[in-house]
């Protein structure tokens, strides 16, 4: 039937490699010891698994590719799979010799040139990172099971507004509203299922919690109803509560982050059943930071739904009478703040969005990824990979960024830059900086060319998905905030940040790591700044300095270099920018842009915008081309300015510290972090610890190890301790058997008038025995007619114990220390327990030569 196969098998019978190295494989381990003809061939089983149509899967795994398989490989996935592993090794051998003899058979794998002849190398394993499909859907998010989640797919144009967005100016006439609370108002809104502190996450499941969702807003009683319905059950959006106070104002309460008590500052919701020209008062109950941006001209935003499809109008700032002030409602607890402000919504009957800052979710980057991945051009040199898994299961994405080399070396001279963003899911502008910095490196640009060539970029455009999906402000479902764990073991608590720390600690192995930038968002500052870290070695001093000051002189009007710090605190030991910087990048910055807007140039008092933020991803970009110029007239401009700026800031301390010094030729030598103040960050310690789920387990490891402690005798460790222990011992029984001695009642008496000695045994001196002889002969005397001699007693003991100890009067524990003492300015106060050096032992005093003290035992005596 086949001739041609029936004369290769004649020829020529090659080994299965797979088979092989199973074969290898298990009888190493002692799993398989039968001959090798018994052991089934997996390779091909897995041959015909892999290419049957009804086991292939499409979705979000990618598009099955059609192959044309040749005559044999047809024949062979007709031939039943349990034919003998021998045929199916020759059929193997066949297939092998006819692709080595230039057959037409044809491969997913190997690479082909335009004449159609095989090369030597393997194409990338598509199959293996094939997130998005063309024409499948994207990957849902996954909420923890305990997330109701509205069914309802939200989507927001991008708008930038023609005119400048400027502060909110108070009038000193704003209303300071009275916190009423449910008690006097009705909830016309209200999370029912919300873990909070003392719960942790479980599982999680796309959709949420299961079974219906029921709906949370009121009822309207009929159209003139004018009550608003609130909704926030879906990605990113936070609102806790709403409680109606009077006809058009709401007093409205945040979400925590999932799993903990803290952290309100995100908000994110919907309102319907709007009604045009009417003033609203929203007032947010339950903040917890005590300053704001919202105090120096913040305005919320707000988006339209009716201006949206009707004028393509998207976000916008709005509100009037903005009050940021402190609640006086205290329960005991931490106090809150509230942020009050009015509107008046355009529309009636408008679906409306209000946010603390321009959104962007998880959805929104896999719609972005999945353009990079259908682009034929970009796709060629941007790789998109999965660099692990979040505690909910949902994909942290990795993008590596550069053209292809055309050299081995000039690969291996490439430096690296790595970028991250939305480590902290509520500080959204991380997200649309990272959004420009992409479009900018993926464009066309001869600059973006360049920057390919010369470097490889790898970026994780959102570290905490968990987090973004859900609303939270800060933390991820660990209850824990990720940018103070970069140091953590704890893989499987934190594997977004252990993930990311492995991924750039294998880079430095292979190449030198030029930047690494953590893009964030700040609260209470305007501008956009950097943190840093200072250099110690003084072959660099001042270099991390360099970038940020090139950056504030490519984006003035949005970058501030005087915002910048460089200080490296010890609550900050924990983030990435430290952690970074300490295994050995030097230009380790965290990227800090306001939920506010700029005070600096052309856009002095005027809110930022997405474009805004997106124009500051290039700027990386350019300020990158400048930071590695081969002419290095910018740089070393730029280290002369930070001398000079850096040498007139000491001055201004020495002057605030009222000193005249002269710094000439001294002045560099001074500690960087000893000028500048510490930088306004959050308290690190609102998140720091262990993660929620393993709080019970530390707590209950901790009370077991006290209980064995208290159980467990410490062991005597040297020959010494147990000489001495041996030796105590034996006296104990001895002084036992001298009780059965029917006068030992005297001296039990004498005993009991010096309770004293058996406080201060350790501490007995010369001084003290001499001048207890008197006392002793007195003893003596007083017990003449007695059988037993207390002084015949102790010497008799001593004795036995070679001699080792001094006598001393009946009652004395005698002491000594392992090493001499010949101090004599120490002397045990009387009724306390002396704190004795462990090395030293005062000796004796009033002007008397010291005694020496030998090793002795404590010989512990009963009345």
């Amino acid at each position: 039937m086949f001739p041609a196969l029936e004369t290769e098998l004649k020829q020529e019978t090659l080994p299965d490699p797979y088979e092989d190295f199973m074969y290898h494989h298990l009888q190493y381990y002692g799993y398989f010891k039968a001959q090798r003809g018994s052991l089934p061939n997996s390779a091909t089983h897995q041959h015909v698994w892999k290419n049957n149509p009804r086991y292939l899967v499409s979705g979000s795994f990618g598009e099955r590719e059609d192959v044309i398989p040749d005559p044999l490989q047809k024949e062979k996935l007709l031939w039943p799979t349990c034919l003998p592993s021998t045929v199916h090794r020759q059929i193997e051998a066949v297939s092998r010799d006819s692709l080595m003899l230039g057959s037409p058979l044809k491969s997913r794998q190997l690479l082909h040139d335009e004449f159609g002849e095989v090369k030597p190398c393997l194409r990338e394993p598509r199959d293996l990172f094939a997130f998005f499909s063309s024409s499948g859907p994207l990957q849902a998010p996954r909420w923890p099971i305990e997330c109701e989640v509205i069914k309802e797919s939200l989507c927001h144009i991008e708008w930038v507004p023609p005119q400048p967005e400027y502060f909110y100016q108070p009038t000193g006439n704003e209303k300071l509203p009275e916190i009423v609370g449910e008690e006097k108002g009705t909830v016309v809104y209200q999370l029912d299922s919300v873990p909070t502190e003392g719960s942790y996450f479980t599982s999680a499941r796309v959709g949420g919690k299961r079974g219906i969702i029921r709906d949370l807003a009121v009822t309207l009683q009929g159209p003139e109803d004018n009550t608003l319905l609130f909704e926030s059950r879906f990605e990113s959006g936070n609102l806790q509560k709403a409680v109606r106070v009077d006809t058009y104002e709401y007093e409205l309460t945040l979400r925590t982050d999932l799993y903990t008590n803290k952290h309100t500052q995100w908000f994110y919701f919907r309102v319907q059943n709007t009604r045009k020209d009417v003033t609203y008062r929203f007032t947010i109950v339950n903040l917890l930071k005590p300053k704001s941006l919202y105090t120096i001209g913040m305005k919320p935003l707000m988006y339209s739904q009716l201006d949206a499809d009707t004028h393509n109008i998207g976000w916008r700032r709005e509100g009037k009478e903005i009050r940021y002030f402190k609640n006086n409602t205290e329960d005991g607890q931490q106090p809150f703040y509230c942020l009050t402000w009015t509107i008046q919504f355009p529309h009636d009957q408008d679906t409306c969005f209000f946010a603390h800052f321009y959104p962007y979710t998880y959805t929104d980057l896999q719609c972005y990824l999945l353009s990079v991945v259908n682009n034929p051009v970009q796709s060629q040199f941007c790789k998109l990979r999965t660099l692990c898994r979040s505690l909910a299961g949902n994909t942290v994405y990795l993008l590596t960024i550069t053209n292809p080399s055309r050299t081995p070396q000039e690969a291996a001279a490439k430096k690296a830059v790595v970028l991250s963003a939305r480590v902290h899911p509520g500080e959204s502008n991380g997200s649309w900086i990272m959004k420009g910095f992409l479009d900018f490196i993926l464009s066309n640009s001869p600059d973006a060319q360049l920057l390919r060539d010369i470097f490889i970029f790898k970026v994780v455009p959102m570290l905490n998905p968990d987090g973004v999906i859900v609303g939270n402000y800060r933390c991820s479902l660990a209850g824990r905030d990720l940018n103070r764990h970069y140091k953590t073991i704890l893989k499987e608590s934190f594997p977004c940040i252990w993930y990311t720390r492995n991924m750039i600690k294998r880079l430095l192995e292979e190449r030198e790591v030029l930047l690494y930038c953590d893009f964030h968002g700040h609260s209470r500052k305007n501008n956009i700044f950097l943190y840093g870290c200072n250099n110690n070695d003084r072959k660099y001093w001042l270099h991390e300095r360099v970038f940020p000051l090139m950056l504030s002189k490519n984006a003035p009007d949005k970058f501030s270099f005087q915002s910048c710090n460089f200080k490296v605190q010890k609550c900050k030991e924990g983030t990435g920018r430290v952690v970074m910087w300490r295994m050995g990048i030097l230009n380790s910055y965290t990227m800090e842009s306001t939920f506010g807007g700029s005070t600096l140039g052309n856009k002095r008092d005027t809110h930022f915008t997405t474009e805004d933020l997106k124009s500051l991803g290039y700027h990386v970009c350019d300020t990158l081309l400048d930071f590695c110029d081969p002419d290095r007239t910018k740089f070393m401009q730029c280290l002369a300015e930070l001398k000079e700026l850096l040498q007139q800031e000491i001055h201004k301390k020495f002057n605030e510290l009222g000193q005249d010094m002269d710094l000439e030729g001294s002045w560099s030598d001074i500690s960087l972090s000893d000028i500048e103040s510490s930088t306004s960050g959050s308290d690190s310690s609102l998140s720091d610890g262990l993660p929620v789920h393993l709080l019970n387990i530390a707590h209950e490891v901790n009370q077991k190890k006290k209980m064995y402690k208290k159980k467990k005798k410490k062991p005597l460790q040297t020959r010494k301790q147990r000489n001495e222990q041996y030796q105590k011992n034996n006296l104990m029984r001895e002084l036992k058997l001298t009780e059965d001695i029917p006068e030992r009642a005297g001296f039990a008496s004498t005993l009991q008038k010096q309770p004293t000695f058996f406080r201060n045994s350790e501490n007995a001196s010369s001084s003290a025995m001499r001048n207890e002889k008197p006392r002793l002969n007195e003893l003596h005397g007083r017990d003449k007619g007695s059988s037993l001699d207390p002084s015949k007693m102790t010497s008799l003991i001593l004795t036995k114990n070679k001699e080792r100890m001094q006598t001393e009067k009946p009652g004395f524990t005698v002491s000594c220390s392992p090493k001499t003492s010949t101090n004599p300015s120490q002397e045990p106060v009387p009724d306390m327990k002396p704190s004795w050096s462990r090395n030293r032992y005062p000796a004796a005093r009033r002007g008397r030569a010291a005694m020496t003290v030998y090793p002795s035992l404590h010989i512990y005596t009963y009345p």
